[in-house]
């Protein structure tokens, strides 16, 4: 007899853990006319790409009790070119003692329609074998039918996949050289035999142990005994009471403190009855009056500054929003502690949102910051996100215009329109804009009801008519607010404007509330938009024809300046148009000698305008490319510049402005620069550059005081920034300086951490600007380093600004934020790192430079880069 050796499930204290490797096969792409008679379906990438984006989930579910024991757990994301690998091991939140042969692994391949994950396929497949019981082991591969969600199976007796799963089990002796010849082999067999369109195989691996895991019940069996439950109670014979039937096996325990038996509770995050009935007795109306005189000890009050300073987004636990409850009374003072108070309170309870609401009117008046974070997606409450509108009614336009697409993008989160219900409703006019437009205004006092029919509170919502269709729209108090600044300040209404309509494709709430504000608008006002919209579009066709012919660049060039001259020119003739990217700049003209196609897929225009200053303005304006995160991430930019310059350091940054005018085209404002790689290639370092405009003999380096100051601090703000932003796909073609010394970056596809370059290092500082500065050793990197310490620990203090600004740009269609946006905001967070001190923080990015200026691979990327733009050439 043989000996079999073995180990048994419940021996396994381990986190099962499944590898997704790899999806085989392609869905039949759409035709042509289909993508022009049916444009919405080209927002499924699977539908016009071979190999489109996904992601994968795995999940642990109880298919004979048809619930879930685990929840979902997704693949990073990655941008696929020639075939779908994620090659990434995944833990699930169980144990492998916790499994039982019911227990089966729920798949679903997720992909992106534009705005949101939506499933491809789901699927189902046991941990268990079904004829021995063992726990799967090594490769299994599971094909399937996009079309047909019940044609799944298991791919077997097929000899390519057999012989894979054979060498990864060890069922083969190994042999080194001949192993990678075989394993070659195997996978270029695998490629040239070609499924139909329609057919995936999904390829996952289990764990592979020394020794198979046969799945054993009886040590559960006795620990369920054990626990008092329906199943420790028999009908007697006679009677219809239930007996208790004591176990037959006593487990000890062990010390109560160091007991390690554990039990999975697949409930342990559901509502749980009785800490809400605790928590209605603590907060019961009668403890009020006490609360008011109670004060919290010395030891309790550095408790509630760690609460109050907890960053944006984190969750508060029972016990930390308990305490804020306790002493709510002696944090109205404490203008940082209304959002803390506001999570810690039950609105679905009237007497809690009642006292929280009538404190909320007399606590100490909260910063912009805060005000901000109340309009987040966490607030439903009307009267709160009130509260936070009357707060931004204080901010001065200037302030309101670096918040204004955050603003845009938090109307999304007031989906008021589907909750109220205006047909009983009782209207009255108010007038506090303007006589033509206060019959446009109407209140509607009415009670609001949230999806889960929970009743928020009685609140004031606005009633809009169209002039033309008298059809009664309703908007929300932030919205109502945006629009009436908007009509009193038309540079604002223009950014309005412009940011609701490159969303508002997507939103039709958005495309609501921008229709209701250009109804509003007054005639002069609205024909200055008219104007812009129309220039747009004569812009959108110069680029789309240019895009679509097939002749050179040069030829392209021509093509564009007569379409200038014939269009564009034509348009402006005995007009002064505001540009939609800064409408402080009237163009009256354009020069089309002046104007170029760049050399790319996409052909962008590089146009120049003559203004009304007689002044020349150039920009460049795209079709093809969503530049959305491009807006987003300047807007970012603009913002720190401004906090910085708030604690008097100007570090000369170049914010060039960029705007959207649409999901897929927009502009860029055109600054005149070099790339680093035409420097380094042109003059052999930046110092020859600068020179050549500002050398100054007497000067240490060459260079005027004042260029050699622009591009020291410039350099140390972009290094901050980007760092704080997770900028990717770094590399000398989109490091920019000027010829007066300012430094900045250019193209921000890339954010967030997400680069398509291996080991990106998280902080790009190039060699040759330490040796523009005169060597490591100089005075010139001792003020870098200085002004980098400095502009760190201001945008640290204002980290709770930035955070609400990314959140509220959860819901946005930006790229890098779509794809995981809790992730997203999370990131940021950690490059605050807002859990150390003032010093460890300037180690902390003293370390960052070390590492950025020794970092070899960078290097590496950067040669690689120039080659294929060489051969691209």
């Amino acid at each position: 007899m043989n000996n079999v050796t073995y180990a048994v499930s419940q021996d396994l204290n381990i986190p099962l853990q499944i590898k997704i490797d790899s999806l085989e096969g392609e869905r039949p792409l759409l035709k042509a006319s289909t993508r022009l008679t049916n444009p919405q379906s080209t927002q499924l990438e699977s539908n016009v790409i071979p190999n489109s984006n996904m992601q994968v989930s795995v999940q642990v579910i109880d298919v004979e009790r048809d619930r879930n024991l685990t929840l979902p757990v997704m693949t990073p994301y990655i941008s696929f070119k020639g075939s779908r690998k994620w090659d990434h091991w995944i833990t699930l939140p169980i144990q492998t003692r916790q499994l039982t042969p019911a227990c089966h692994l729920k798949i679903i391949l997720w992909e992106y329609n534009g705005s949101k994950r939506v499933p491809f396929y789901k699927m189902t497949t046991s941990l268990f074998n079904k004829d021995d019981y063992q726990l799967k082991r090594g490769y299994e591969f599971i094909k399937f039918q996009y079309n047909d969600p019940d044609d799944v199976e298991t791919i077997q007796d097929d000899e390519i996949y057999d012989n894979l799963n054979k060498y990864h089990l060890g069922e083969f002796k190994r042999v080194e050289w001949l192993d990678k010849l075989t394993l070659q082999e195997l996978e270029n067999a695998k490629l040239k035999r070609k499924w139909s369109l329609g057919t995936f195989v999904l390829n996952i691996a289990f764990p592979i142990y020394d020794f198979p895991i046969v799945y054993t019940d009886l040590e559960s069996k006795q620990i369920q005994s054990n626990i008092p439950c329906l199943d420790n109670f028999e009908k007697s014979n006679d009677t219809d009471t239930r007996v208790k039937i004591e176990p037959n096996i006593k487990i000890s325990l062990g010390d109560e403190h160091k007991s390690t038996l554990k039990f999975y509770d697949p409930d342990q995050f559901n509502y749980d009855p009785i800490e809400e009935k605790y928590r209605r007795l603590e907060r019961a109306s009668l403890h009020s009056d006490l609360d008011k005189q109670i004060k919290p000890t010395i030891k309790k009050r550095d408790y509630l500054k760690r609460i109050i300073e907890y960053p944006p987004g984190r969750q508060l636990t029972a016990h930390e929003k308990g305490s804020i409850w306790k002493y709510r009374y002696y944090l109205m003072n404490n203008k940082k502690a209304l959002t803390k108070l506001l999570q810690s309170t039950n609105m679905a309870e009237d007497s809690e949102r009642a006292e929280a609401l009538e404190l909320m009117d007399t606590w100490s008046e909260i910063d912009i910051d805060d005000a901000i974070e109340l309009l987040g997606p966490s607030f439903k409450s009307i009267s709160v996100r009130s509260y936070a509108v009357n707060r931004l009614k204080k901010a001065s336009d200037q302030e309101l215009e670096l918040y204004l697409l955050q603003l845009v993008q938090a109307l999304c989160f007031e989906n008021i329109s589907s909750l109220a219900d205006t047909s009983n409703s009782e209207f009255t006019i108010i007038g506090d804009i303007d006589a033509s437009q206060s019959q446009n205004f109407i209140h509607s006092v009415q009670t609001v009801q949230d999806p889960n029919n929970i009743m928020l509170e009685n609140s004031i919502l606005h009633i809009a008519k169209h002039q033309e269709d008298e059809v009664p729209i309703v908007i929300s108090p932030l919205a109502e607010f945006l629009i009436k600044r908007s009509l009193n300040n038309l540079r604002l209404g223009n950014y309005f404007y412009w940011y609701l309509k490159s969303e508002s494709m997507d939103n039709p709430c958005l495309k609501q509330i921008m229709d209701s504000f250009w109804s509003w608008l007054q005639p002069h006002n609205r024909g200055i938009l008219e104007q812009q919209v129309e220039l747009v579009d004569l812009l959108h066709q110069c680029c789309v024809t240019v895009k679509n012919s097939k002749d050179s660049t040069v030829r392209k060039t021509e093509l564009l300046k007569d379409l200038l001259s014939t269009k564009v020119r034509h348009f402006l003739k005995g007009k002064s148009v505001p540009l939609p990217l800064d409408p402080n700049i009237n163009v009256v003209d354009v020069v089309s000698e002046r104007s170029k196609v760049f050399k790319s897929s996409l052909s962008p225009l590089m146009i120049t305008f003559t203004t009304d200053k007689k002044s020349t303005y150039q920009l460049m304006y795209k079709v093809g490319d969503d530049l959305r995160q491009d807006q987003f991430a300047i807007q970012i930019i603009r913002l720190m510049d401004e906090l910085l310059k708030n604690e008097n350091v100007d570090l000369k940054l170049t914010p060039y402005k960029t705007l959207a005018t649409g999901p897929q085209e927009g502009a860029i404002q055109f600054i005149p620069n070099d790339t680093m790689a035409t420097i380094l290639g042109k003059y052999h370092g930046v110092l020859p550059y600068l020179r050549r405009n500002f050398a100054d003999p007497n000067a240490e380096l060459g260079v005027q005081d004042w260029v050699m100051d622009n591009f020291v601090k410039s350099c140390a703000g972009y290094c901050v920034i980007t760092y704080i932003l997770g900028v990717g796909d770094r590399h000398l073609d989109n490091l920019l300086i000027t010829t007066d010394g300012h430094f900045f970056h250019a193209d921000f596809g890339y954010i967030l951490g997400q680069d398509p370059k291996p080991f990106p290092p998280l902080m790009k500082l190039p060699p040759q600007i330490i040796e523009a500065f005169g060597g490591a050793e100089s005075s010139n990197y001792n003020k870098f380093r200085s002004y980098c310490f400095v502009s760190y620990s201001i945008l640290r203090r204002n980290a709770g600004l930035i955070l609400n600004l990314f959140e509220l740009m959860k819901s946005s269609n930006i790229p890098d934020i779509r794809i995981d946006p809790d992730g997203a905001i999370l990131k940021v967070k950690e490059r605050f790192n807002l859990d150390i001190s003032e010093e460890e923080a300037t180690e902390h990015f003293q370390t960052l430079i070390n590492n950025s200026v020794n970092a070899l691979m960078p290097i590496v990327i950067d040669h690689l880069h120039n080659l294929a733009q060489y051969w691209r050439a």
